[in-house]
């Protein structure tokens, strides 16, 4: 069991959702947290509430969709002595369109934040990554990272992607611990910010979302999970029977997976 006292905990996609909720964990359990996203202003408001509860916390702004974004953000965390313990790497942006309706921008979008900004930032850490005693990744993926979904057909590519990139790593360097979190429907913003074939927001909350698992019980099962070192940790409810539908009668998945609304 990993602990979090004083340890340093890097969150991207913390101004919102699931990496907003797990800063919070982290903060109460003693850790200092250094978030990072787009929106300055819910980054500040996130910071706020993690020092109130007695954590040192940081906040700096960082696109994950652009690479010198991505360079300033390591950059201010060498010079601020603020190199994690912990790397949750939580931004990302999910879709609503048909594979062969989608403009093929919008799949080089959705890789570029969901895996090249999470490879990035990683990268951009090696040295310290290196030479660190321990290293605790925790990466946020999805339960359609582990097989495909309507409408969905850029986004379960990049979610796949993370799999092979960061259990790769995970072999080459054994002071680093990886810890994938695999939600199924949570309650967040992501599919209002999702993106149409046409690369426009999609703007509405799905019924699937709007009725998922909490977004503070998601973020306790996920940390319990990063302390616990876990190498996959499915969170949700009823949808993850799919994963099992998937792995072991596939049949029995395609069938249902025409048939589940994807909204």
């Amino acid at each position: 069991m990993t602990g979090f006292k004083d340890k340093t905990a890097v969150i991207t996609g913390a101004g919102s959702g699931i990496g907003e909720a797990i800063a919070y964990q982290f903060a109460l359990r003693g850790a200092n947290v250094v978030l990072a996203g787009r929106n300055t202003a819910r980054l500040e408001a996130v910071s706020a509430k993690c020092a109130s509860m007695g954590a040192g916390a940081f906040f700096h702004t960082m696109d994950a969709e652009d690479p010198v974004s991505i360079e300033n953000f390591a950059s201010y965390l060498r010079e601020n002595g603020l190199m994690p313990d912990f790397l949750v790497l939580n931004a990302g942006i999910s879709q609503r369109g048909a594979a062969l309706e989608s403009d093929l921008s919008v799949d080089r979008r959705i890789m570029e934040v969901n895996y090249f900004g999470a490879v990035s930032l990683t990268k951009a850490l090696g040295d310290h990554l290196r030479t660190a005693k321990k290293v605790n990744i925790a990466v946020t993926t999805s339960i359609s990272g582990l097989f495909g979904f309507p409408l969905r057909s850029a986004y379960c590519a990049s979610k796949h992607a993370l799999f092979g990139f960061f259990e790769s790593l995970e072999t080459e360097y054994p002071n680093i611990r990886v810890t994938f979190l695999i939600p199924g429907r949570i309650n967040t913003g992501i599919s209002e910010h999702s993106l149409t074939a046409d690369g426009r927001p999609y703007g509405k909350m799905d019924p699937g979302q709007a009725n998922g698992m909490s977004v503070e019980k998601c973020a306790v099962k996920a940390i319990k999970a990063i302390g616990k070192e876990k190498r996959r940790k499915l969170i949700g409810g009823k949808e993850l029977l799919m994963v099992q539908f998937h792995r072991f009668c596939p049949s029995i998945f395609f069938r249902l997976a025409r048939k589940v609304s994807p909204h």
